[in-house]
């Protein structure tokens, strides 16, 4: 059974989350957050595997509380859910060490998916959240870091699949693009993640932009 935290400043809108999420017969809220500050208590309380968070709310907003949460070091998977499409919102919760972002219109099916999702590990970067990410770095591009021992541990395929990683692609689009099987391609990028430290497969995006590894190249 998978464990939600639901973080949100709307007592409907967390009604509404909890009878989806409790339809779906595998997956269960542990407990409800009404400020971002209860989302970081109830989550070391209750270790869910999956926290819904909302960005803007009273005493503490999403981002700071993602960022607490990530840095206590327990394996609560943070999936931001909002209203707000905007560039820094996705960045800025990317950086925090949220492992999904996803607007609250999304269709119900696709919710559930995205908590199975990340609670399974995997990172939830759908290609218009990673478009919006890269052409973030475009408008501001980073200082490269490519010199740095994390970066330069990595094997020439290793920054291949990074790269590709970077853009977007899943498992199976990777051992594509590459010729590799299915399973060689989930090796290497377990490999990146463990190198580079990383907490999932949005945190390796950040990483390749941020460190100059991959350049953003203008629409």
């Amino acid at each position: 059974m998978i464990t939600v935290l639901i973080a949100d400043d709307q007592e409907l809108v967390r009604a509404g989350f909890r009878a989806l999420i409790e339809s779906a017969g595998d997956i269960e809220v542990v407990a409800e957050a009404s400020d971002g500050s209860e989302a970081v208590h109830l989550s070391a309380e209750h270790q869910p595997d999956v926290v819904l968070m909302d960005i803007r709310m009273p005493n503490m907003d999403g981002i700071e509380a993602t960022r607490e949460i990530c840095a206590a070091g327990g394996e609560s998977k943070v999936l931001i859910l909002t209203t707000f499409d905007l560039d820094e919102y996705v960045h800025d919760a990317l950086r925090a060490g949220a492992s999904g972002f996803m607007l609250k219109d999304a269709p119900a099916t696709e919710l559930l998916d995205a908590i199975r999702v990340v609670a399974g590990g995997e990172a939830l970067l759908a290609p218009t959240v990673t478009k919006r990410l890269i052409e973030q770095f475009i408008k501001q591009p980073a200082p490269g870091r490519t010199g740095s021992p994390e970066i330069a541990s990595l094997t020439d395929r290793e920054r291949e699949v990074m790269a590709l990683v970077a853009e977007g692609l899943s498992n199976a689009e990777i051992a594509e693009v590459l010729v590799l099987s299915p399973a060689t391609a989930k090796t290497h990028v377990s490999r990146i993640l463990a190198k580079l430290h990383a907490r999932d497969r949005a945190q390796v995006v950040v990483i390749a932009y941020e460190t100059g590894l991959v350049t953003p190249r203008n629409p």
